[in-house]
């Protein structure tokens, strides 16, 4: 699910670093919304990241 339909957007993983230097997991997840688009003439309903929604890669339904 957490992968962006246009872009191709999809969860990073890298590492919190405290101030002591330990290291600990982290999750970047991209910013996705759920949306209705016109793709062929038809309506789909997928997951976008807003960047795509914001930079006019989509044309919603």
């Amino acid at each position: 699910m957490a992968k962006c339909y246009v872009t191709g957007k999809k969860a990073l993983f890298g590492n919190n670093v405290s101030h002591s230097h330990k290291r600990s997991n982290h999750k970047f997840k991209p910013n996705l919304k759920r949306v209705k688009i016109l793709e062929n003439g038809q309506v789909k309903r997928v997951w976008v990241s807003t960047r795509a929604l914001r930079s006019g890669l989509v044309e919603r339904a």
